[in-house]
């Protein structure tokens, strides 16, 4: 797992560190470094795939650490990888390697950073047909959706009831994922009304209703990511929906808690909903707070605030965010 995220001049990150949970909700105003840190992970993962396969030797990698560079971004590991920092850094251009400091890291490393996953969650992505292959893989704007579900249909069928069961709980006017061929060699998904048994194709759902499906897709693999980083998943879902699309999200991070025996997935979300911070009241160390300083931004543990149990005690999450309390706000410059 990784502890943490240190930058030093990487974009409107100057000198910040982002610590991490096993979940973290990352909340704060545009330009505050959110989307930076996604972007700085999907690099890390970039230049952790120029091995040629999961097992490669990574020691072509390492080197000795310079404070020549002027750029950095580092990955800061657990207790899994003790004493490890994997680096990257240039002057003024992204050409030098990945580097794993001070010495060779385990296979088990390299593996994490290159199953790391960066979720930007496409409508019409999702629901665009595919041409079936094996071993097919949900991409990061949620295209493939209909060939992942197929097999999960056929490899994992405990696991694909499952999800049947959790989507027509989390939408009740749906009872079944159904499949449809539209041209040869190819599928596309469908959902069935509850009441009627009508088949409604993926182009005529709504946004929520697929977004939803994905974020719940993902939940139900056997094989999940690594590391699943995903921007805005309240986008274009209802906030009634938001508990249950954070119990989907546990299910990655704390699988323990849901009786299964997978290793468990690192979850980092962002989000700008005072409604799904509000869910986080009882876990108030799992939030951490962007704050942008005029062109600079940093990062904030939501327990390290001396006074966040009095606060928490005069008004919600959301409430004490959106006023400004918490900070993580647009201010003017």
């Amino acid at each position: 797992m990784i502890r943490a995220l240190r930058f030093h001049n990487y974009r409107v990150l100057r000198d910040a560190e982002l610590p991490l949970q096993p979940f973290t909700l990352l909340i704060g105003p545009n330009g505050s470094g959110k989307s930076t840190v996604l972007h700085a992970l999907s690099t890390i993962r970039d230049l952790a795939l120029d091995s040629r396969s999961p097992t490669a030797d990574l020691r072509r990698f390492f080197s000795v650490d310079s404070d020549e560079q002027k750029i950095s971004a580092e990955v800061i590991w657990a207790e899994s990888f003790p004493g490890i920092v994997s680096r990257v850094a240039w002057p003024s251009y992204p050409h030098l390697p990945l580097r794993h400091l001070p010495g060779d890291p385990p296979a088990e490393l390299g593996r994490f950073l290159q199953r790391l996953r960066v979720y930007q969650l496409s409508e019409k992505a999702i629901i665009n047909p595919v041409s079936l292959a094996p071993g097919m893989e949900l991409r990061e704007d949620g295209a493939y959706l209909a060939g992942v579900l197929d097999q999960m249909r056929d490899r994992s069928p405990e696991a694909f009831e499952a999800l049947n069961a959790e989507f027509g709980t989390l939408l009740p006017e749906f009872d079944r994922i159904l499949f449809e061929t539209p041209g040869p060699g190819q599928r596309a998904f469908m959902l069935r009304t509850r009441r009627a048994q009508h088949a409604i194709p993926a182009v005529d759902l709504s946004q929520g209703t697929v977004l939803a499906l994905a974020i719940l897709t993902l939940a139900h693999l056997s094989d999940p990511p690594s590391m699943v980083c995903l921007e805005e998943p309240d986008r274009g879902i209802h906030p009634r929906l938001y508990r249950e699309i954070q119990d989907a999200l546990y299910r990655l991070a704390y699988p323990e808690s849901f009786g299964l025996s997978r290793d468990p997935v690192q979850v980092l979300v962002t989000t700008h909903s005072p409604y799904l911070l509000d869910l986080h009241r009882e876990h108030p160390e799992e939030v951490v707070i962007a704050q942008k300083n005029g062109t600079s931004a940093t990062f904030q543990k939501l327990t390290d605030r001396e006074d966040i149990q009095e606060l928490l005690s005069e008004a919600s999450l959301g409430e004490l965010w959106y006023s400004g309390v918490l900070g993580g706000v647009p201010v003017a410059p």
